[in-house]
């Protein structure tokens, strides 16, 4: 998903692994414990083609939902993860716990990704101050930018991971016609997580229920309560895996950490 922001000064990119840094926000501190995530793992994933949803595919030697419920249940921020998958995907979870400390919660998939956000919502606990919502299929997600997401949601009461777009973007109109060539300078790239104070995301849900509108991510449910979101500068590594092409890419990248990391 692209957002194309107003007024938005941004330099060049140079590198594929290593967006051009924005001036970074701070004051905020994320208590151990505040924050529940909603893992999102109940998706058919269609377009990858396989006899099963494609966060539960291996990526060498685990099921891809897995590489994030890693990352989260190893944070000291992290007070509970919510699963919001099928029944029948519970035991992996369940087996992965170990002995992370955040609690492990489930929760029943909606027909579209609003309503599995919302079934997640219903789940999280009282004390919680941020909700935290990542789609599974988000494996290779940085601990270092789930704190800076973090920090950003507590300051701003939502914020949502986000990488400068690189292609050049046209608009068309329904005969493929070129309208015009946006500015690439001000688009951005939206990722997961999307983090939002639990009471202002309740007032979107009841906004959005209300009217029956539809919403493609987390953060756009806020924005119609036209509250601002903050989008926190991310890492093209934090790739969606859709297509069997991303597949290969996720494992590629894998690699080159795992390289990086034993020099």
């Amino acid at each position: 998903m692209l957002v194309f922001l107003q007024n938005q000064n941004q330099g060049s990119l140079s590198a594929l692994l290593s967006p051009p840094e924005k001036e970074s926000q701070s004051g905020a501190v994320v208590r151990d414990r505040s924050v529940s995530v909603v893992l999102l793992a109940g998706g058919k994933g269609k377009r990858m083609g396989a006899t099963m949803p494609k966060q539960y595919l291996l990526l060498f030697d685990q099921p891809i939902a897995l590489y994030s419920f890693h990352t989260f249940s190893a944070m000291l921020e992290v007070k509970e993860i919510i699963v919001v998958c099928d029944p029948s995907y519970k035991d992996i979870f369940q087996d992965a716990k170990g002995n992370y400390q955040a609690e492990l919660k489930f929760a029943l998939p909606g027909k579209e990704r609003q309503d599995s956000v919302f079934n997640g919502l219903q789940a999280v606990d009282s004390s919680s101050e941020l909700v935290c919502v990542h789609d599974s299929a988000r494996p290779l997600v940085l601990q270092e930018d789930v704190k800076k997401v973090l920090k950003d949601g507590l300051l701003n009461g939502a914020a949502v991971l986000g990488v400068p777009a690189k292609a050049t973007i046209k608009e068309a109109n329904s005969e493929s016609f070129v309208v015009r060539t946006l500015d690439r300078k001000t688009l951005w790239e939206m990722q997961t997580p999307q983090v939002i104070k639990p009471e202002l995301l309740r007032k979107g849900f009841e906004l959005v229920n209300r009217k029956g509108l539809e919403v493609t991510d987390d953060v756009s449910i806020v924005e119609h309560l036209k509250h601002p979101v903050y989008i926190t500068e991310g890492s093209y590594t934090n790739i969606k895996v859709t297509t069997p092409d991303d597949l290969l890419l996720a494992e590629r990248i894998l690699n080159i950490n795992a390289g990086e990391t034993s020099k």
